[in-house]
């Protein structure tokens, strides 16, 4: 496969903190294809594959299970007393159900719709949890710059493969905030439309083509400030030089508010309240969104927010509260609901979380202390409990473990709204069936407490 291949092959595997950078690498590299018409084509042989694969997504789509799944998670994210709800997304496990070998189209961007619509597939026959199925087909904009672009650029040494790296941060002194930028975002139109026409041409009829983009996955901010400055000098910056601390987070805070205010107004933003996964595991289902003034074009306050801030997992709760939350909080009250947390444990923050305006749903990290925030979320907030991932990475899956765990895990938590995700997994021990596994032990240990 050349570059742009291996980066399509990437982001349909990565874990969603890593998508927003793959994806925008991938929609320059898209753009420069649209030079040489040739590079960016669907053959025929290709396009009769795609179509076999769409028309079986939608016959899965159309399916009764999929109007229960989606009542069930309309009822959960809505609060109701519900069944905990299983959603698995395997992350780079994806690459051992589905190898890259293994799929039958060569050019690149049919290559890619082949790997999304054999996702769907997957899902909708073997995996077993409560994914909804649906009858579209998205396509994004193609397009340059994003949250990632601050004016300096990290460099990245390792990663290959999937594997671990650690980069060069450009931030060396306070000097260099004055050669940061706030992000911008520049759609590449005839590319896009090019691209859309494409698709509903090939796939039209069988499914709904959508031009639909998520521009970011984490409001968060922290992940991009680790990056910039270094992880290590930010944490000696909190000590040594907290006036940069505050005035680098601001300045992000004010970048992202002022790149959100131009996808509003550009109409280039789309509602989350569907099957879309949203925050860090769950899917979007809702009637509380859009809000009730909505008139078709969609803003912040019509979708669901989400920040998180693992990088700083090591700081003392005030330390959080002055230098991280405050920079967050003016973002996430502009949406409409809100999801907050990853793979940090919330525990000692959850005091300061909490008056997050509109906050529904909460990640339960495999390190958070589940029983007392089964207490303190009760069923006011959606309980998204993340087992560990590294169940799944052997070859064979110890189902006496993983049922186990959950049955603990869902006893401590049967009064509070739970959903069951399963997240972050790096591989699945080259075995498609642990995640089949897992998921019936999880549906049948929810099915227990109905």
């Amino acid at each position: 496969m050349d570059t742009v291949d291996t980066q399509l092959t990437e982001l349909a595997s990565l874990p969603q903190a890593d998508i927003a950078a793959i994806q925008t690498r991938y929609d320059a590299s898209v753009s420069q294809a649209l030079q040489q018409p040739a590079e960016l084509r669907i053959e025929q042989s290709e396009r009769t594959i795609l179509r076999y694969l769409a028309g079986k997504v939608g016959e899965l789509a159309v399916r009764p299970i999929e109007d229960a799944k989606r009542r069930l998670w309309l009822n959960h994210n809505r609060l109701d007393v519900t069944r905990p709800v299983v959603f698995c997304d395997p992350e780079n496990g994806w690459n051992e159900i589905i190898p890259p070998n293994s799929l039958e189209c060569r050019s690149q961007l049919a290559r890619r719709w082949e790997m999304h619509l054999r996702k769907e597939i997957f899902w909708g026959e073997s995996m077993g949890d409560d994914y909804t199925v649906e009858p579209f087909f998205n396509v994004f904009h193609i397009h340059t710059g994003g949250l990632e672009e601050w004016g300096l650029k990290e460099t990245l040494i390792g990663g290959e493969n999937g594997g671990s790296y650690h980069w060069h941060s450009p931030l060396k002194s306070e000097d260099d905030l004055a050669r940061l930028h706030y992000p911008t975002i520049k759609v590449d139109w005839p590319a896009t439309h090019h691209l859309a026409e494409l698709a509903e041409e090939t796939l039209g009829d069988l499914l709904t083509v959508q031009l639909r983009t998520n521009w970011w996955w984490s409001l968060g901010m922290t992940m991009r400030v680790a990056f910039l400055r270094g992880l290590q000098p930010f944490m000696f910056d909190l000590i040594d030089n907290p006036e940069l601390v505050h005035r680098l987070m601001a300045f992000m805070r004010d970048g992202t508010l002022a790149l959100l205010d131009f996808l509003e107004r550009n109409e280039l933003l789309s509602l989350n309240n569907d099957g879309a996964y949203v925050g860090s595991g769950g899917l979007g289902w809702t009637t509380e969104l859009p809000a009730d003034d909505f008139n078709g074009q969609v803003r912040t306050r019509d979708m669901w927010g989400f920040a998180e801030s693992q990088e700083t997992v090591g700081i003392s709760p005030q330390m959080f509260a002055e230098f991280i939350f405050p920079y967050q909080l003016p973002i996430l009250e502009r949406f409409g609901l809100n999801c907050y947390g990853c793979c940090e444990p919330l525990d000692s923050r959850w005091h300061i979380v909490s008056q997050i305006p509109r906050l529904r749903r909460v990640s339960i990290s495999p390190w958070a202390n589940i029983s007392q925030m089964a207490e303190r979320l009760g069923n006011k907030y959606i309980f998204s409990m993340k087992p560990h991932p590294g169940v799944l990475a052997t070859p064979v899956l110890d189902e006496d473990r993983v049922r186990t765990e959950l049955r603990q895990a869902l006893r401590e938590t049967r009064d509070c709204r739970v959903e069951i995700i399963m997240k972050d997994n790096h591989t699945i021990g080259n075995n498609p069936q642990n995640v089949i596994c897992w998921c019936r032990i999880a549906g049948e240990e929810a099915d227990r407490l109905s």
